[in-house]
């Protein structure tokens, strides 16, 4: 009987972590890449609530991202080669963000 106890809290704890791990991946910002002048990829699709993580991925590049809608708006500043801003998208909409130093990069992104 005690074995059948101990494989049962084992058996448990896994899909207790697999569980944990499921729901810490959801949470997970999609990586939005900036280097060429471009953002990759162009396009994201997000639930409401869940966040992108922008990375200037270029060697010598300043970029400056930002968005200005009427329901939501950041602006990450001057980003240097190397560094990540996380942001996240609280309503349903359609959104474009902008390079304020490039700007024919656009990032489309759709919030369902």
């Amino acid at each position: 009987m005690r074995r059948h106890l101990a494989l049962g809290g084992l058996m448990a704890a896994l899909l207790l972590a697999g569980a944990v791990a499921m729901a810490a991946s959801d949470l997970t910002p999609q990586r939005i890449a900036q280097k060429g002048r471009a953002f990759a990829p162009g396009a994201v699709a997000l639930k409401a609530g869940e966040s992108v993580e922008i990375v200037n991925d270029d060697g010598e590049l300043i970029h400056h991202a930002y968005l200005d809608h009427p329901d939501f708006a950041f602006d990450t500043g001057e980003q240097a080669p190397g560094s990540r801003t996380v942001v996240a998208f609280p309503k349903k909409g359609s959104f474009t963000v902008l390079c304020g130093i490039h700007p024919k990069m656009k990032l489309a992104v759709t919030v369902k």
